[in-house]
C-alpha cells in the first residue's frame, strides 16, 4: 500500500435525466442501442432533458476526505451513485482502486427478510471480504451498530435509526480503501454521530480515502481535508474547506432580488473578505430613504452553517438616529473578533422605534476567518468561538 496513492480518478463524469417518464423511456431505448454500436452519447440536452451533473472532475488520495456540499438538486446523490457503480455516466471516466464501501440510501444493500447478522456477511462479500475476514470483525460491528438485541431479527423489522448504525458500522468496520457516506448519518443520534465521526477520523488515519456528503457545514469542516462545492451539476469551487463553505453559505443568497432600501459592504483592502481571529471588521451600511423614520433601530445579525451565533440591536447599543429622507451612512465594527475558522454571514435589518415596525433588510454580506494566527490544526483552538481561557496548576 503506497502513502498518497489516488485511489478516485474522476475525469468530466456528466449524467443527464429526462423529466417526462414515456420519454425518458424512449431515449433509453436509443441510448441503449448507440451503446451495441459503440456511438457516443450526444453532448447535447435533448427535449425535456437536464443535466444532473456536469463534468465533474477530482482526484482523492489515501487518508484524504472530500466534502460534497451543496443545496438540494445540486447534483450530490447522484454523483455518489455514478462512484459506487449504481448508474452509469453519459460521460466521463471513473477510476476506483480498491474495496469501496458505501453508505448512500437508507438501508440500501439490505435484503429485508434476512436477520442483521446475515446482512452482515452478505454485505461484506459486496465489499469483497472473505467470510474468515468477515467473521473477525463480525462482533465489532455489532457493538458498534448498538444492535446486539435484534442482530438476529429480520432487518425489515428494524427501525430507521437502527438501519443506519448497521449500515454504517458495516461499511467503516470493514475498513474499505474507500468510504462513501451520504447525508443518512443525520438520521441517527447525536451520541451515534459523535461516535462516527470519531471513527472516521481513526479511519483517515489508516490511509483510507473518504467522500462524506452533509448540509452540516460543522461535520464538513471537522473531518474534511478538502471540499467540492455543487450548484445544479457544476462544481463552483473545489479545494480549501473554509473557502468552499463560505460560497456555500451564500448559494441560497445570492439570486436574492431584494427591493429593500438597506445595503451594507464590509471594508476591507483584501477583496476576498479573508480575516484573522482579533481582527476588527468593519462594516458600512447605507439606507437610501424615501420617507423620514422616527427613532430607527438597526439590527445586525451574524450567522454560521445557518445557525445564527448572534445579533446585536442599536437601541442595546444607545446608538439612537432618525433616517432622513435621502441617502443615510453609518459604520458597523466587530472588536476582536472571536470567531475561527470558516465563512460566515453578516446581515443588517432596519427596523422603526419598536421590533414590530420592520422595514427592510439588506442581502447577506459574507467574509471569511482564514485563521488564527496558530497552528489550530490539533495543537491550538479550532470551531467556531475563540474562547478567553486559563490553564493553572493546582
Amino acid at each position: 500500500m503506497q502513502e498518497n496513492e489516488v485511489l478516485i480518478k474522476v475525469e468530466g463524469l456528466s449524467k443527464k435525466f429526462c423529466k417526462d417518464l414515456k420519454t425518458s423511456l424512449w431515449y433509453g431505448v436509443k441510448d441503449l442501442y448507440n451503446s451495441v454500436l459503440r456511438r457516443d452519447s450526444s453532448d447535447s440536452l435533448r427535449k425535456n432533458e437536464f443535466w444532473a451533473v456536469k463534468d465533474i472532475s477530482f482526484e482523492l488520495r489515501r487518508g484524504e476526505c472530500l466534502g460534497l456540499i451543496g443545496h438540494n438538486g445540486a447534483g450530490k446523490s447522484t454523483l455518489l451513485k455514478m462512484l459506487n457503480g449504481l448508474i452509469n455516466p453519459d460521460q466521463g471516466k471513473v477510476t476506483i482502486k480498491g474495496r469501496v464501501g458505501a453508505l448512500i440510501e437508507l438501508g440500501a444493500g439490505f435484503n429485508p427478510i434476512l436477520t442483521g447478522r446475515e446482512n452482515i456477511y452478505n454485505n461484506g462479500a459486496v465489499l469483497g471480504f472473505s467470510k474468515s475476514e468477515i467473521d473477525s470483525k463480525v462482533e465489532d460491528i455489532i457493538d458498534f451498530a448498538e444492535v446486539r438485541e435484534f442482530i438476529d431479527m429480520p432487518v425489515q423489522n428494524y427501525s430507521s435509526g437502527m438501519k443506519v448504525r448497521l449500515g454504517f458500522a458495516i461499511a467503516a468496520q470493514m475498513e474499505p480503501d474507500v468510504l462513501i457516506i451520504d447525508e443518512v448519518l443525520a438520521v441517527g443520534d447525536l451520541a451515534f454521530r459523535m461516535k462516527c465521526y470519531t471513527h472516521l477520523m481513526k479511519v483517515m488515519s489508516k490511509n483510507v480515502a473518504i467522500i462524506l456528503v452533509s448540509h452540516s457545514v460543522v461535520d464538513i469542516m471537522r473531518l474534511c481535508s478538502v471540499v467540492a462545492t455543487l450548484e445544479k451539476g457544476k462544481s463552483i469551487f473545489q479545494g480549501n474547506v473554509e473557502k468552499g463553505v463560505s460560497i456555500y453559505n451564500n448559494l441560497a443568497n445570492k439570486e436574492s432580488k431584494d427591493s429593500s432600501i438597506i445595503s451594507a459592504k464590509i471594508l476591507s483592502d483584501d477583496e476576498e473578505n479573508d480575516f484573522y481571529t482579533g481582527d476588527d471588521i468593519n462594516f458600512q451600511v447605507d439606507i437610501n430613504s424615501e420617507f423620514y423614520i422616527e427613532k430607527a433601530r438597526i439590527l445586525f445579525h451574524l450567522e454560521y452553517s445557518n445557525i445564527r451565533l448572534s445579533s446585536i440591536s442599536s437601541k442595546y447599543s444607545e446608538f439612537n438616529f432618525d433616517i432622513k429622507p435621502g441617502l443615510n451612512s453609518f459604520n458597523f465594527q466587530i472588536k476582536n473578533t472571536p470567531l475561527l475558522v470558516g465563512g460566515y454571514l453578516g446581515r443588517f435589518e432596519l427596523y422603526g422605534e419598536s421590533l414590530k415596525d420592520y422595514i427592510a433588510s439588506a442581502n447577506f454580506v459574507s467574509f471569511n476567518i482564514v485563521g488564527p494566527k496558530v497552528d489550530y490544526s490539533g495543537f491550538g483552538i479550532c470551531h467556531t468561538i475563540k474562547l478567553e481561557h486559563e490553564f493553572t496548576f493546582i
